[in-house]
Formats: structure tokens, C-alpha cells, sequence
């Protein structure tokens, strides 16, 4: 039972990247499904969640506007579009398994690797 992410990278201000959240050994449709992210000495931050059925999603406000979350239950997998980045998006981003999608940001259980976003020019 394994959630990993990717598609972390070095990207300028005002660019784009999107990231995948992959699981293994389980059903990814029975979870909502959310990314956290943890910058250099911050505290790790909710930055989205999406429904187990995606009609649900809810963004932190630091990032309205300019992410998006979709996922494929078919194909096991939840994206995370990136566009517009800025310098202080900088983090580590990780997937986890939430028990519902929720703002403020709720509980999560399964936590994969993370993926590293650093923007810069």
C-alpha cells in the first residue's frame, strides 16, 4: 500500500508543472485525496484536496487561481496542475488519503514520498 508523487522540478516564476500522485496495492476511488506541501523551516501546509468522486475540491487561498486538481480513478492516479508559480510555492509537495475533502484541511492516513517544487530564477 503506497502513494508516490512526481513531476517535481526546478522551474522559473510564472511557470508550470504539474504533479502526479500514483497508488499502489489499493483503490485510489474509495479516498479523497489531498497534497500537502512543507517549505524549508515551515510548517507543512494543506494546499488542496479533491472528493473520491472529484466533484469536490477545495484550494488553500494562498493558491486560488492558480492550481488545479483533477484525478483519474481509472488510472489510479490524482494531478495537481501548477501554473503561475512563484518563488515562495518552493516546497516539498506530498499526496496523502483524506477521509473527505474538507477546508480547513482534515486528517490524512496514507502518505506518500513527496516531490520537490522549487521555483526560481
Amino acid at each position: 500500500v503506497q502513494l508516490q508523487a512526481s513531476g517535481g522540478g526546478l522551474v522559473q516564476p510564472g511557470g508550470s508543472l504539474r504533479l502526479s500522485c500514483v497508488a499502489s496495492g489499493f483503490k485510489l476511488d474509495y479516498y479523497a485525496i489531498g497534497w500537502i506541501r512543507q517549505a524549508p523551516g515551515k510548517e507543512r501546509e494543506g494546499v488542496s484536496c479533491i472528493s473520491n468522486s472529484g466533484g469536490v475540491s477545495k484550494f488553500a487561498d494562498s493558491v486560488k487561481g492558480r492550481l488545479t486538481i483533477s484525478r483519474d480513478n481509472a488510472q489510479n492516479t490524482v494531478y495537481l496542475q501548477m501554473s503561475s508559480l512563484k518563488p515562495e510555492d518552493t516546497a516539498v509537495y506530498y499526496c496523502a488519503t483524506m477521509g473527505s475533502c474538507q477546508w480547513p484541511f482534515g486528517d490524512t492516513f496514507i502518505e506518500g514520498h513527496g516531490t520537490l517544487v522549487t521555483v526560481s530564477s
